[in-house]
């Protein structure tokens, strides 16, 4: 495989502060990397240098020539009066396309990814994901850049990229923070992480491979310090002989033995930075109850949209519910249900006397960000209370990998990981009956996600989760709520149950994304429904059916990745035909489908 773009000793710093120094590594076709590691390392800053939108301070990044690389950033800026069509065919016109070029790769985007009508300020944060998505894959990428692609994804989305990003050709490198995810889309990671001596690891293989290894390389690390250590306290009894002694010593073994002090020293950073993580843990009311809220036939609707009709639930200490659906399903309504701010159409919702219900806000509303990190972290004092005693605030900050210099920063200059820490150590201030946690892993690193998993474990108290992370609601919720939006309601008994009929769903309706909307209202593929009045052969000719529906559009599917390939797009000839071939493969899925409706309405 050849290399398509490298980075040389690059190195970036943040006002005084190192992000990375001195990395190397290349970028090969047929990868798709996964770019990780602990918040404040500089992995969205390294992804923009590899992209070549911003410069290291030393180093370089060498690509291949006329290489056409697309980046996504996690913010998404459109016109907010256009439609998805019209920001999609203007960002086709940013590349150097001949017409047909463009024209074909507007009608392969969009014929991947439909997108409701009306103007983009009426898009959800998911449909704002996936224009921004659309925007990258018109111009054709030859290596794609995507930051935090998940980021305000519902389940359903997550899982649709998932799968999409599976079926692409081109090769992309992905800063994100979803085990599972990278688990399934990525053949190589890189953690960019201080404790490493090169300042990264690169794995090749997938989020489980990069595990193994990276346990091995953190084990070979200890093991070096000891034996550096063993060394050292050997060399410096010697150079502690007396002066008697040090006449007949060799000024070679002098130097060594600085030199080994100094490597000992360095392990021991690198160490100490590996084993440094978020100190987690919610402070419980101590309520000797066990009944928290029952909720029993509740409905809630906004106009004529029915968001949940006669639900009941019942929640005690140590409920652990996560709380899934659609974006638009209402989960943000029945959060504010359970606390109060709303109340139901109909039904009741009991409370438990002076119940504390602290909730962690997935927009950081709650925070405001003139202050300084200091008063964010202890509001009226230099002091934190927590669990019955006085903790200073700069102890409090080193709790949350906050150092003391970033004390009187004001929070607009934190990273949004960091963001997240503030919320969660705020949160750890106030005793709770329930947490209520709306999108916890927006932000977070990997490392602070393991550390909350193990906390909410050990809350006494009940958890409701709102979060597209599939390990953290696969480790902690004991019960699903999932909510559909469309005034139904169903629990599964844990999130793997939930999952296999989301992924089920999902990949039936993502075979063609240009029949969605009619493939919702038909049937599953495969399902056999005889009707009164066929004859014998037209029986068969319906039980055959679903099966000639998806060869054909299979063959739709292959038709349109072939048309986007570089050396396909570049021959006029060769697009002319498969664009042919094209039309003709829809307008027999069309006909498939008509005959199909044919067969079942007799």
């Amino acid at each position: 495989m050849g290399i398509l773009t490298s980075c040389k000793s690059i190195s970036k710093s943040y006002s005084s502060r190192p992000l990375f120094k001195d990395i190397s590594f290349g970028i090969e076709d047929g990868q798709r990397i996964g770019l990780i590691g602990p918040n404040g390392t500089g992995k969205s800053t390294l992804l923009k240098i590899l992209a070549g939108l911003v410069d290291p301070d030393a180093g370089e990044v060498v690509t291949r020539r006329k290489l056409r690389i697309v980046y996504m950033g996690q913010e998404d800026v459109f016109d907010e009066y256009k439609t998805a069509v019209e920001i999609i065919k203007d960002s086709a016109a940013q590349i150097t396309f001949s017409e047909h070029e463009r024209e074909a790769s507007i009608d392969s985007t969009l014929s991947k990814i439909q997108f409701p009508e009306g103007k983009v300020k009426e898009l959800s944060g998911g449909w704002r994901k996936r224009l921004s998505l659309a925007c990258a894959l018109v111009k054709q990428p030859e290596l794609l850049f995507l930051d935090e692609p998940t980021n305000h994804l519902d389940l359903q989305g997550v899982i649709w990229l998932e799968q999409f990003l599976k079926s692409c050709y081109f090769p992309f490198v992905l800063v994100s923070h979803d085990r599972v995810f990278l688990e399934n889309t990525t053949n190589r990671i890189i953690e960019v992480n201080p404790a490493y001596p090169q300042g990264f690891l690169s794995v090749n293989g997938n989020y489980s491979k990069f595990l193994l290894s990276r346990q091995e390389q953190l084990t070979a690390q200890q093991n070096l310090q000891q034996a550096l250590a063993s060394q050292v306290r050997r060399e410096v009894a010697w150079l502690q002989q007396g002066a008697r002694a040090r006449q007949t010593k060799s000024r070679e073994r002098i130097r060594e033995a600085g030199k080994l002090i100094d490597e000992l020293a360095e392990v021991k950073q690198r160490n100490a930075l590996s084993n440094a993580q978020i100190d987690i843990g919610f402070d419980s009311s101590g309520r000797k109850t066990k009944e928290l809220i029952s909720i029993k036939g509740i409905a809630k609707s906004f106009g004529e949209q029915k968001l949940f009709n006669n639900l009941d639930l019942l929640l005690t200490s140590g409920s652990r519910l996560g709380l899934v659906g659609p974006n638009g399903s209402g989960k943000t309504t029945f959060l504010k249900l359970i606390v109060g701010q709303i109340e139901p159409d109909k039904g009741t919702i009991k409370r438990a006397e002076n119940l504390k219900i602290v909730w962690f806000d997935q927009n950081r509303e709650q925070l405001d960000l003139t202050k300084t990190l200091a008063k964010a972290l202890s509001p009226d004092s230099d002091s934190v209370a927590y669990r019955g005693r006085n903790i200073h605030v700069a102890t409090w900050a080193k709790k949350f990998l906050f150092r003391t210099d970033q004390l009187h920063l004001t929070i607009n200059y934190l990273s949004g990981g960091e963001r997240a820490r503030i919320q969660i150590a705020n949160l750890m201030r106030q005793p709770a009956d329930i947490l209520i946690l709306d999108e916890p892993t927006n932000d977070l690193d990997i490392p602070s996600l393991e550390v909350l998993e193990e906390s909410l474990l050990d809350f006494p108290g009940a958890v409701i989760i709102v979060s597209h992370d599939r390990m953290l609601l696969s480790a902690v919720a004991k019960r699903i709520l999932a909510l559909t939006g469309a005034g139904k309601t169903e629990y599964f008994a844990d999130y793997e149950q939930f999952e296999e009929l989301t992924e089920s769903n999902t990949e039936r309706n993502n075979v063609a994304p240009e029949k969605q909307t009619k493939q919702n209202k038909d049937k599953p593929a495969g399902q056999k429904k005889e009707r009164a009045g066929l004859s014998t052969k037209e029986k068969r000719e319906l039980e055959a059916m679903a099966k000639k529906v998806e060869e054909a559009e299979a063959l739709v599917v292959q038709i349109e990745s072939e048309m986007v390939q570089p050396h396909i797009v570049s021959n006029h000839t060769q697009l002319k035909d498969l664009s042919e071939k094209h039309a003709a493969a829809k307008v027999k899925v069309e006909s498939l489908f008509r005959r199909w409706e044919e067969l079942e309405s007799n």
